[in-house]
């Protein structure tokens, strides 16, 4: 499929998705969130494809939020299918099976943020700039953010953020929890690559089991939790890449995983 609003390209097992409106701030309309739909759908299928990186194109923004000349001509109804359609998209972002990193580049505003809230990761250069501002139109987050913000930082963190609509810069937004790591502006991609590299060695069978354990345990209680931990361990074993890790440590060699099953 042809993008014009996201660039995106797949190398050595990696797939990158660029955010590609630069001269907007990256800022989400519906021709992007469609192509980043599509895009999503064909990670999904492809076997081949170990590790997701989102960034967005220029110097200045990630994503600077949604896109406020199309938002504010929807009748409420319209805003409605909107922002449900960019639920649906974010879910399908957070639910892929595979190791998904935020290079946050610049402004990760609104939207942005709730889209980098859905990554596993989250690396961001050291001009970075986070918030959920949407209070500052009369309006609050839509795109999943008033539920994923308090649960990757805490509740009062995340009120005083989405209630002041106040901006941080990286260097905070790593300082709460919300950021894992702070790169020179430079090295983002470099450092984003490395950690992707260091993933897609990896067993896939085994980084989507602890994915799935982490995401099911974190909306359970936790016996819930570990009862589905000991479930998804248990099948990992049964794997070609269990068998190959264990192999692997007692011939005192490093494992080459090939497990194709998602």
């Amino acid at each position: 499929m042809d993008y014009t609003n996201i660039i995106f390209k797949t190398e050595e097992n990696i797939a990158t998705i660029t955010f590609n409106r630069p001269k907007a701030l990256n800022a989400l309309n519906t021709p992007l969130l469609n192509e980043f739909s599509n895009a999503l759908d064909e990670i999904y299928k492809n076997e081949a494809i170990k590790v997701l990186i989102l960034t967005g194109a220029g110097e200045k923004a990630f994503v600077a939020g949604a896109d406020i000349t199309e938002l504010s001509k929807l009748n409420a109804l319209q805003v409605k299918f909107f922002l449900k359609k960019g639920h649906e998209i974010i879910d399908k972002l957070q639910m892929l099976p595979i190791p998904v990193i935020a290079a946050i580049n610049g402004f990760a505003l609104g939207g942005g943020s709730e889209i980098a809230l859905a990554c596993d990761f989250i690396y961001a250069s050291e001009n970075s700039t986070f918030g959920l501002p949407e209070i500052l139109l009369g309006i609050i987050p839509g795109f999943g953010g008033t539920q994923r913000l308090p649960r990757l930082v805490g509740k009062n963190i995340a009120k005083e953020m989405i209630f002041t609509g106040k901006m941080i810069s990286g260097a905070e937004a790593e300082k709460i929890g919300m950021v894992n790591k702070i790169c020179p502006k430079d090295k983002l991609m470099e450092e984003v690559l490395n950690t992707a590299k260091n993933l897609a060695a990896k067993g896939r069978v085994a980084l989507r089991a602890a994915k799935e354990a982490i995401n099911w345990g974190m909306n359970s209680d936790l016996a819930t939790g570990c009862a589905f931990e000991i479930d998804t361990c248990a099948l990992c074993v049964a794997s070609e890449d269990a068998k190959e890790g264990l192999s692997a440590f007692l011939d005192k060699r490093i494992a080459n995983f090939k497990g194709g099953l998602k």
